[in-house]
């Protein structure tokens, strides 16, 4: 039976800074606690998560799983005797990748994650779900601005001054 990806257990994307690492772990650890969680599934899964963050969590074994993972992959990809290297760059690709930019770009780029090479409209245009994920993680900071504004839009969000009638302060009255 194959090792399962360690990044797929904190559910974090292989390139992923130490901190949104950390942040994955500390959310999933308070979800699947056994003080928490009474289901059985729930302890062999934070065994898993507790595994997974021993490796990942350290720099030094982060490194070395990334040069096993990279060799695994390496062997994995069959070898075409009359293939091109098309199609065996075809077959290492993710099957998460979303694929190409469709086009009409709009925004910032953003050089990480499954939207790899894809602008933050495009995004917005096809998976409004990720764009509110990267708006709550530390790797999505310089693009606050703008995916505020797409999922404003959206109706995802209101306006801010229909948030700020809302707010009440300490001496405000109804």
């Amino acid at each position: 039976m194959p090792e399962p990806d360690l990044y797929k257990i904190l559910q974090v994307d292989p390139e992923a800074d130490p901190e949104v690492i950390q942040a994955a772990y500390r959310r999933l650890a308070q979800k699947f606690h056994p003080d928490v969680a009474t289901a059985p599934e729930a302890i062999a899964r934070m065994v898993l998560i507790n595994r997974a963050w021993e490796t990942l969590g350290d720099p030094v074994a982060r490194s070395a799983y990334d040069v096993g993972r990279a060799s695994v992959d390496r062997q994995a990809v069959p070898i075409h005797a009359a293939g091109s290297s098309e199609q065996a760059s075809s077959t290492t690709a993710p099957s998460s990748s979303p694929g190409p930019p469709p086009g009409d770009p709009s925004g910032s780029s953003i050089m990480f994650g499954r939207y790899q090479g894809w602008s933050i409209g495009e995004i917005g245009r096809t998976d409004l779900d990720y764009l509110e994920w990267l708006d709550r993680m530390p790797i999505g900071r310089s693009y606050r601005d703008e995916i505020d504004a797409i999922l404003r839009r959206a109706g995802r969000r209101r306006s801010a001054t229909a948030e700020a009638k809302e707010r009440r302060g300490l001496f405000r009255r109804r």
